[in-house]
């Protein structure tokens, strides 16, 4: 059974923690994905296993936890990781991050670097909101979100997305890639060749972006974006243990 937060919001957002050793990992899901996706389940059974502190959560708007979808935004959801990380966790943690909560666990980096051991980013896509996903709509889909407020789009992986003029206004002041980002600890970038969803480019331009003294990017070719096959789950493993030490 889930357990649940109430944070200083007011958002209540439900979560699943296993105690054990450290540092903890903590998993930053997708856009409108949840924690009881593949990868964040099988990481805490495999976490488990090998005795490390482990906690999933659900962002507000998605999953068990409180609000909608539709009034959510890139700042919210890294505000309720932020209040997870600070009342669930103690010490640095290792951040996993899969695809949005890939920005988030970068945007984390960038407010609290003290929390933060190192980052795992899968299919990472910081600054979606303003270099993919805004430029992908057509004149019309913009125009509506701009007069209406929101537009519909069909969606590959779940149910059809509807993007709120909020989502984008707030995204233009979350961005990680047009700033300097120091991030001082070891960094490990996992990206499938068939990811339809987040260009091989992007992890790329983290790469270059990024002052990290220790960042690398593996790419495995013919995986899409839900980098949960068998191989890309012993990836995510392999990467989090070379990175715990």
């Amino acid at each position: 059974m889930a357990e649940y937060l109430t944070t200083d919001t007011g958002r209540t957002l439900a979560y699943h923690k296993t105690d054990g050793r450290g540092p903890g990992i903590v998993f930053l899901g997708g856009f409108m994905s949840d924690m009881s996706g593949t990868k964040a389940v099988w990481l805490e059974d495999w976490a488990r296993a090998q005795g490390r502190a482990f906690l999933r959560f659900d962002y507000s708007g998605h999953g068990q936890s409180s609000g909608g979808f539709t009034d959510g935004c890139i700042g919210d959801w890294a505000a309720d990781a932020r209040a997870v990380l600070s009342a669930l966790t103690e010490g640095p943690q290792v951040l996993v991050g899969s695809s949005m909560g890939g920005w988030i666990a970068l945007l984390l980096a960038r407010t609290m670097p003290e929390r933060v051991h190192a980052l795992v980013g899968i299919a990472a896509a910081p600054d979606f909101t303003e270099d993919s996903m805004w430029p992908g709509l057509s004149d019309t889909q913009r125009a509506e979100i701009m007069d209406k407020g929101q537009t519909t789009l069909p969606n590959d992986y779940d149910a059809p997305y509807t993007l709120t003029r909020r989502l984008f206004e707030d995204g233009k002041h979350q961005l990680v890639l047009r700033a300097p980002l120091p991030l001082p600890f070891p960094v490990r970038l996992l990206q499938g060749t068939r990811d339809d969803a987040v260009a091989t480019s992007v992890p790329l331009r983290l790469m270059e972006h990024a002052d990290c003294p220790d960042m690398r990017l593996e790419l495995v070719k013919d995986e899409d974006h839900r980098f949960s096959s068998p191989r890309c789950l012993d990836l995510i493993a392999r990467a989090i243990v070379e990175v715990s030490g």
